[in-house]
């Protein structure tokens, strides 16, 4: 199951207890063979799966390189930071469209492993362009934003949401505040440029070392951000670009926490919908499955489950269920993994809740959870006091007890480096035409987000995808695919009110 697994999560944000010494922080051009306008590219040597193992098999063609850009682009000649790149040439013998730059979101995902795991899903661009990703600054090989050991990013990682009182309260706080100043004596010197601003700066870097003179763009979840803010600073250098499963940068962090919470609930009904269906362990109804499932989570808050030298907690599980709602691919792991633990085997879930933290078989982690409030909190100069995080809070547990939180705002309002809202203004205006897709059934990314991203962007047009899960362009939605794929290749642009069929 858990090769399968692997394989299936490889886009979700995706067993030892000993913890693992903290990788270096930040790599700078003191120690860097990068060159700062050219990229030297060679074999791929450190790719990794989902559960940190190496390919089993990997594509000779592939090759990997890193290209150096300024920590500070108020500096430019002060210190560097090493991008790491991969680069997936083109198969095709027609004409060559240049290359195709890809983000699969987070933030925190890399870039360089998701687009190895992912060639498979893109042959057709792939045989008209070089498929082109990177690790963006302060995630993995890229300056990747460290906060201390396993056995930290454990304690993080395991906090309960279930109850919630003031000693949860002042648990979350102390965790929170440690994971903080973690990050700080870590990362310190990294964490105030790794901005979605600088990595579109960083962006434009890479086109312009790969020769290309207008940026061909693939952006997913995060991705469509980045997207956003690149064609707002680069208009005239907007080539052809996809945002799939669109964030609005607008949104405060109440709104997002409760937009998302709500997101997660109808995904999660949705699943349990379909789990009875199929007459699923859970329950003979949609009811009593819940009810059922709501068990399982006071019962872990109350006493974990052991799974070998480690603990399934309450907030692990929560993790756990969410990972496996970002696509409908991954449901029916998501039923065994219940059932399963219902019955007192908490392994499955607390598999998928590793999928979804980065955490690794030897008990380290990917930056997947010090990435993402290291570059969501720069991005934003909002700071919100202790009872607004608290009424966030209370307001999306009564949205869904199960996936009800603080949301980021607890952490960033405790955030080293201060944040700007620059790059929460877009509008693209003077770029070419951009494709904005949103998902009906999307989690993470709530569909009412892809209209008004659309709208922002003012030169975008949008395509609805009537399907379940997170991001529509690797669904398996042949109507998706062939749209974008008309587009990306041959220039056509959907026309406007495009709809696509559930998968």
């Amino acid at each position: 199951m858990r090769r399968v697994l692997a394989s299936a999560l490889f886009l979700t944000a995706a067993v030892g207890c000993t913890s693992a010494p903290a990788r270096p922080a930040t790599q700078f051009a003191a120690q860097s063979t990068a060159d700062t306008s050219t990229i030297t590219w060679g074999p791929c040597t450190d790719l990794k799966r989902p559960d940190g193992q190496p390919p089993a098999r990997q594509d000779k063609s592939v090759r990997c390189g890193k290209l150096a850009v300024p920590l500070d682009y108020a500096k430019p000649d002060g210190d560097k930071i090493d991008l790491a790149l991969i680069k997936l040439p083109t198969t095709g013998k027609g004409k060559k469209l240049g290359s195709m730059v890809f983000n699969f979101g987070g933030p925190g995902a890399s870039g360089v492993d998701t687009l190895d795991q992912a060639a498979k899903a893109l042959t057709a661009l792939r045989a008209r362009y070089d498929l082109i990703s990177f690790d963006p600054r302060g995630v993995e090989r890229s300056a990747g934003v460290r906060c201390g050991n396993g056995a930290d990013m454990d304690r993080f990682t395991s906090l309960d949401t279930l109850p919630v009182n003031n000693q949860t309260h002042q648990e979350a706080a102390a965790v929170n505040k440690r994971f903080a100043e973690l990050c700080q004596r870590d990362s310190g010197k990294v964490l105030p440029y790794v901005g979605t601003v600088n990595a579109a700066r960083d962006m434009d870097r890479i086109r312009a070392a790969v020769g290309d003179p207008k940026l061909n763009y693939v952006g997913m979840s995060y991705g469509t951000q980045l997207g956003a803010v690149y064609a707002t600073e680069f208009p005239k250098k907007v080539g052809r670009m996809v945002l799939d499963a669109p964030l609005d940068p607008t949104v405060s962090f109440e709104q997002r926490t409760l937009v998302q919470t709500r997101g997660f609930q109808r995904a999660y009904e949705s699943f349990l919908r379909a789990c009875v269906k199929q007459r699923c362990d859970l329950g003979k109804d949609k009811s009593t499955a819940d009810a059922n499932v709501e068990r399982l989570m006071k019962q872990l808050s109350a006493q974990p489950l052991k799974v070998g030298q480690r603990e399934l907690t309450q907030g692990l599980a929560s993790t756990g269920v969410a990972a496996a709602l970002y696509s409908e691919l991954t449901w029916p792991f998501l039923e065994q993994a219940l059932g399963e633990a219902l019955k007192g085997r908490g392994d499955a879930l607390l598999y998928l809740a590793d999928s979804y933290t980065g955490r690794m078989e030897d008990g380290s982690y990917s930056t997947q959870m010090t990435s993402f409030p290291a570059i969501t909190c720069v991005d934003t100069a909002e700071r919100p006091t202790e009872a607004q995080v608290r009424r966030t809070e209370a307001a999306a547990m009564r949205i869904s007890p199960l996936f009800g939180s603080e949301g980021s705002g607890g952490l960033c309002r405790i955030w080293p480096a201060k944040g700007s809202d620059q790059a929460r203004h877009v509008n693209a205006k003077g770029s070419g035409p951009i494709v904005v897709i949103g998902g009906k059934g999307d989690p993470a990314t709530p569909y009412e987000w892809a209209p008004k991203l659309t709208a922002q962007l003012k030169t975008a047009t949008l395509i609805t995808y009537e399907g379940e899960g997170h991001g529509a362009y690797l669904s398996g939605s042949k109507c998706v695919q062939e749209l974008v794929d008309d587009y990306l290749i041959n220039g056509k642009v959907p026309a406007k009110g495009a709809t696509c069929p559930a998968a």
